[in-house]
């Protein structure tokens, strides 16, 4: 018989503590990363601003992404301090986090003084809105490349100087998948330029895996945006699990690799009002969770 050192009745409470203790763990493990999921403004550009930032609050996000100008919201583009003030405030009203925006460039300009000014400008603006990333889509003329790059490395030093990051993501032409990608960084050549994987544009724009091509990258991901697709150059607002992307391994390898977040949606399938839409993307961030959950 094996002797326990003090009473019996240590024994079991410490039993009861390490089980205790150890299905704690197992429940941890069960919920998944704790990455924020947070939503853009594309599934509403149909209707206004106000209309937007309700939806993405009524579908219980806490975090909006202004990626998507509109005709009426140019967003960091803005050259109206007065609209840039009264966005925030109509942003903090519904207690939102705004952490991202969408950089423009002059594509098939020279990067000379006018269109420095310009991309310090949004990155400015970006500041005053409290934002910490603005995202390029990248060129699709092959001209166009050494140009983008040049833009993209003298925006990611400004954008260093003012605290937001630039970043790029899956777009065809430039920043295609992996290989293009990581010539991206090269080329740009800045520690605070980095890469928004998009899953659904891997499909969209070139057809392949979106896991494979994910994998080169890994240590260039700082967000990843939540979006499907049903074929290469097929429909991509659709809702989460519909198309061709399989979520869990990709959010497996993610979380391996040391993953923080967010999770942006930037797609469900547009419904024909304002509300039938915030229902689709409740129902996306509901499927993000629960895969979550599963990692």
């Amino acid at each position: 018989m094996i002797a326990y050192p003090g009473s019996r009745r240590e024994f079991l409470r410490n039993v009861l503590v390490g089980a205790a203790a150890a299905g704690t763990l197992r429940l941890q493990a069960a919920e998944g990363p704790k990455w924020t999921i947070g939503c853009l403004n594309r599934p509403w550009t149909k209707w206004s601003c106000d209309e937007m930032l309700d939806g993405v609050k009524a579908a219980g996000y806490s975090v909006v992404g202004l990626q998507t100008p509109t005709k009426d919201d140019p967003f960091v583009a803005s050259e109206s301090a007065d609209y840039l003030s009264a966005l925030k405030r109509k942003i903090d009203a519904r207690g939102l986090k705004a952490i991202m925006g969408r950089i423009r460039t002059k594509d098939d300009a020279p990067l000379n003084d006018a269109a420095k000014a310009d991309l310090r400008r949004q990155i400015d603006n970006a500041r005053t809105l409290g934002l910490g990333t603005l995202i390029n889509t990248g060129v699709g003329k092959p001209a166009q490349f050494d140009g983008w790059y040049r833009s993209m490395a003298y925006a990611a030093a400004y954008g260093a100087e003012r605290g937001v990051q630039i970043v790029t993501k899956p777009h065809g032409g430039v920043n295609a998948a992996a290989a293009e990608l990581l010539r991206c960084v090269e080329k740009v050549n800045h520690p605070n330029f980095g890469i928004w994987y998009d899953p659904g544009n891997i499909i969209y724009y070139t057809g392949k895996d979106p896991l494979a091509e994910m994998e080169p990258i890994l240590a260039k991901i700082t967000a990843f945006t939540a979006k499907d697709c049903t074929a290469q150059n097929g429909e991509v607002m659709i809702q989460l699990g519909t198309g061709k992307v399989d979520f869990l391994p990709l959010f497996r390898r993610l979380k391996q690799a040391g993953f923080k977040g967010p999770v942006m949606v930037e797609a469900c399938a547009i419904g024909d009002t304002a509300a039938a839409t915030t229902k689709n993307a409740r129902a996306t961030r509901e499927f993000l969770e629960t895969a979550l959950a599963k990692v």
